[in-house]
């Protein structure tokens, strides 16, 4: 009985909908701040299917534009000044930054250190470049952490950019497209693209090979090439895709 009540309550529901749709008149729906908070749960449900099948108005994209847009808002008004003119710097501070750069750059390897061991990660290397504000105590304390520092050649500025590369292709596939909520969903969604990035996607500068996996022997026989069988595997929910050939 409760289920024909809530099929009739969704009926309902959906003809005051279409009612209202076309009294608009084509108009555009303008949501306020409290309007928009039911959303992103109901898309959240969606799993995987587009949010059309349900009747949802707004489509992922402007959910994550509208979080985007608060971030931005939220930001804006802590960041605002409460007095005008450019803010104030106590001298003292100023002298010890300026009088202990390396003490600062030493202070950030630890940092570093302490962050690698709460998560278990394993560092082997660190790449820098040759600016002189690294002191030898910087690559002593990562040398006690077992981290071997790697310095950038010299007048070769290759090396900085394929990581530039990197850190621009995983913004663009991954970081844009997805709502982080915490630092563990974070390092999830970073360690499911790195698996993603090495083994299967190609890569055009290395003739789309993958760097950990070979690509597959081609297929040559007709009869396989004209029923083709691909199985689509999906990742953090279907912002990646992986496809392969059905064994």
């Amino acid at each position: 009985m409760a289920t024909a009540t809530r099929d009739i309550e969704i009926l309902s529901l959906r003809h005051q909908l279409a009612v209202l749709q076309r009294q608009l008149g084509g108009q555009r729906v303008r949501f306020e701040p409290v309007d928009r908070r039911g959303w992103p749960r109901c898309c959240t449900r969606c799993r995987g299917r587009p949010c059309g099948a349900y009747g949802c108005w707004p489509s992922p994209d402007t959910i994550l534009k509208w979080h985007r847009d608060l971030i931005a808002r939220r930001h804006a008004t802590l960041s605002r000044p409460r007095r005008r003119g450019r803010p104030r710097t106590l001298r003292s501070i100023q002298a010890w930054c300026c009088a202990r750069p390396g003490s600062l750059v030493g202070q950030a390897a630890r940092n570093l250190v302490m962050d690698l061991e709460g998560t278990g990660g394993k560092v082997k290397y660190l790449i820098r470049d040759r600016d002189g504000k690294y002191p030898a105590l910087f690559d002593a304390i990562l040398a006690d952490a077992g981290v071997k520092v790697v310095l950038s050649g010299v007048q070769v500025p290759r090396m900085n950019a394929i990581i530039k590369r990197w850190v621009r292709t995983c913004r663009r596939e991954l970081l844009d497209r997805t709502l982080i909520w915490n630092h563990r969903h974070l390092l999830h969604a970073l360690r499911e693209y790195e698996w993603f990035y090495n083994p299967h996607r190609p890569h055009q500068g290395i003739a789309n090979l993958r760097p950990l996996k070979p690509l597959p022997e081609p297929i040559t026989d007709p009869n396989q090439l004209a029923r083709l069988n691909i199985h689509r595997r999906d990742r953090l929910g279907g912002v990646l895709h992986e496809y392969e050939h059905a064994a």
